[in-house]
């Protein structure tokens, strides 16, 4: 039997990274996975992982199965050996968080000599490259209220949201309403298997801009990731999208957010997806007929 192991990656190792090639014959078990720490950037191209009991500090990345041979590939890439006393990181056991729950995983992590010149504020070394770069253009996917172009009329932000690409899907992943407001839940994805449909849109930075503030990204509600989809039979890497910080029991949507997701949605979703979230309304007890999309 091939002895295994659990690994945590949060910089060059994850997907669509630089040497993310190491991981190609891993098992991805959970993209969306966070530890209890602060990462920084190393000024040598690559992030580093501080450990912290402090809760409300988090770092993202994800979460992989590999083999021990593998694990070896990676300890060189990490310049890693075993019980040497000069390592710049260390490789620890940490209890990762994921949408399914903990885990107890390895996580390279800085020693008192590796590398942290600045720190990365919102815990995403690939977040923190689209803000310093802001790129001119960026695919985003909207599975909830932003697949409804009237919003964005409304707050006078229609010209930034005037290239859709067309309807994305987004496997193993599910549509769900996790996030609480005072009139009811908002959508969220999460990540267990499902698979949601949605709306892709290419967005100047502006537009992004528009967006972690509609979403309350500021305010951890929503944070911003980065999701392979595919859109008119082409896998798009890295589009950004949104996944709430802090995950609650489904509740219904009040009437006018499902409004929004359902007239959002008709006549460009597939109709067998158009159909499941209105059963999903339903098992919420939404009263769909109150609805006119």
């Amino acid at each position: 039997m091939v002895q295994s192991a659990k690994l945590f990656v949060y910089g060059t190792l994850r997907k669509n990274e630089r040497y993310h090639h190491l991981m190609n014959d891993c098992t991805l078990i959970a993209e969306q996975a966070w530890v209890h720490g602060q990462l920084f950037d190393s000024g040598q191209g690559y992030p580093s992982l501080l450990t912290s009991e402090n809760n409300k500090e988090k770092a993202f990345g994800e979460l992989y199965e590999v083999t021990l041979a593998q694990l070896e590939l990676i300890d060189k890439l990490e310049d890693y050996v075993p019980g040497r006393k000069n390592n710049l990181y260390e490789r620890i056991s940490l209890t990762i968080y994921t949408d399914k729950g903990k885990e107890t995983a390895y996580v390279y992590v800085a020693n008192e000599a590796g590398g942290r010149l600045h720190p990365i504020k919102y815990g995403d070394w690939k977040l923190d490259h689209l803000m310093k770069n802001r790129p001119e253009k960026t695919h985003y996917f909207a599975y909830g209220s932003c697949m409804d172009t009237e919003r964005f009329l409304n707050a006078n932000v229609g010209h930034f949201f005037k290239k859709v690409i067309g309807v994305a899907v987004l496997e193993k992943y599910s549509m769900k309403y996790t996030f609480s407001t005072s009139d009811g839940g908002r959508a969220d994805l999460i990540e267990d298997g499902g698979r949601t449909e949605g709306i892709l849109y290419e967005v100047p930075y502006e537009g992004v801009e528009y967006l972690f503030k509609r979403e309350g990204f500021y305010n951890n509600y929503y944070r911003p990731t980065f999701v392979d989809i595919v859109a008119n039979d082409t896998v798009i890497k890295s589009a950004l999208t949104f996944h709430v910080y802090e995950k609650l029991e489904e509740a219904a949507p009040p009437i006018h957010y499902a409004t929004e997701i359902l007239r959002g949605s008709k006549g460009r979703v597939s109709e067998e997806y158009y159909r499941h979230l209105i059963h999903s309304l339903k098992k919420l007890n939404v009263k769909i007929e109150n609805i006119h999309v």
